[in-house]
């Protein structure tokens, strides 16, 4: 089997970096901003970066409205740009091994 190359699984540990601190600001953010409970803030952020959206929780001062407007905005586009690096490196995974068990039963 092929070895990885090195600046893939760079990218990996970037993506699962970035998707970790998206969700550790948020969770501290709203904490404070809004006095929830470290579940609640947690919960909040990972709602919202998935734009799920339940809404059994919301801001209720202009100021973690205008966080949160931001916070979805680039959030989101992380988390997406995240999923997709973290996504397509499985699937070339599995296609490099279908291809070589392929090649194993010729």
């Amino acid at each position: 089997m092929e070895e990885q190359k090195p600046h893939t699984a760079a990218r990996k540990i970037v993506a699962v970096s970035a998707l970790f601190l998206l969700i550790i600001i948020g969770t501290i953010s709203y904490h404070y901003f809004e006095d929830w409970t470290w579940i609640q803030s947690f919960y909040f952020t990972v709602s919202t970066l998935a734009t799920v959206g339940y809404g059994d929780l919301h801001p209720t001062t202009d100021n973690t409205r205008l966080f949160t407007a931001f916070f979805i905005l680039a959030g989101v586009s992380i988390a997406v740009a995240a999923l997709s690096i973290i996504g397509s490196s499985y699937i070339d995974n599995r296609t490099k091994r279908i291809a070589e068990d392929n090649e194993r039963y010729k």
